[in-house]
């Protein structure tokens, strides 16, 4: 694949990243309108490389926040460290249970079928996007009509555990924003917006590994060749999501602090009549 490819990629991924527009809807555009195939092992290679250059902006981000708060003291950390775990484990059994579900039926006469075969069909991100544009709106009213001294500061198990639940709806669905779905919910079960942020991204930061781990052995399993040519690629396009990451996040907290959340699902139900738009015309 040309650099220029992988570059412009990373661009889009790191902005659109964290930024609760759904990333891997504008990634996966993005591919088809390059001519790429965005289900090939080589792909979605890429594009957990480019989450993982996401993931260290992230924790560039948020370290300073994150220090002060969920690692003040080790009463903090370990409260932390099981909200995280329930909401992880909540993530790990919805989201999988429910990719096991749709390999089981809409793909069950595809040999060797995985959810991810379903992650370049835009017949299924543009109503995943609408989804995340009408949660986020709504979430959005929600916030402006929530006195500040109502939010609350920290996190319970419901709170968390509601996070982790939407966030494994994400999972197999391109165009569900994992971000905007996460603060969204976080908002509406009474979560103050920045203590939402931070959480919701951390939970970035946990489940990123693994999928990586994935990633990497699928491709391994698909084509053993691939993966040498796959590799340099993804590093340099990690390398520029990386930066493209860390401007998206201030964006985001700057508009989130100003009560523009709503702005975000106005955008994506726009994005969702462009992709919905594109469907249609046999991308």
């Amino acid at each position: 694949m040309p650099l220029y490819k992988v570059i412009l990629l990373a661009i889009v991924q790191g902005l659109a990243e964290l930024l609760p527009v759904s990333s891997s809807a504008h990634v996966v555009v993005t591919e088809k309108l390059m001519g790429l195939n965005p289900s090939s092992p080589a792909m979605t290679l890429l594009l957990v490389m480019l989450h993982t250059g996401t993931m260290f902006a992230v924790i560039v981000y948020f370290w300073k926040q994150w220090r002060e708060t969920f690692f003040s003291s080790g009463e903090e950390f370990r409260r932390f460290a099981w909200l995280a775990i329930l909401a992880t484990v909540l993530t790990g059994i919805i989201g999988e249970g429910i990719a096991k579900v749709i390999e089981k039926t809409y793909l069950k006469n595809v040999p060797h079928a995985q959810v991810e075969d379903l992650f370049s069909h835009l017949g299924i991100i543009w109503p995943a996007l609408l989804a995340a544009g009408v949660l986020i709106i709504i979430a959005g009213v929600m916030e402006n009509r929530t006195p500040p001294e109502q939010e609350s500061q920290e996190i319970d198990g419901r709170q968390a555990g509601w996070i982790g639940a939407v966030q494994g709806l994400c999972l197999p669905f391109r165009g569900f924003s994992r971000s905007g779905a996460t603060i969204s919910v976080g908002t509406m079960v009474g979560v103050a917006k920045r203590r939402a942020e931070a959480f919701s991204f951390a939970l970035a930061v946990i489940l990123t590994p693994p999928v990586v781990v994935r990633e990497v052995l699928r491709l391994r399993h698909a084509d053993h060749s691939g993966f040498a040519a796959a590799a340099m690629p993804s590093v340099l396009g990690m390398v520029f999501a990386f930066f493209a990451g860390l401007l998206a996040l201030k964006w985001l907290s700057a508009w989130l602090e100003r009560g523009r959340w709503y702005y975000f699902g106005v955008y994506c139900l726009f994005a969702s009549a462009v992709v919905f738009v594109l469907h249609r015309h046999g991308f």
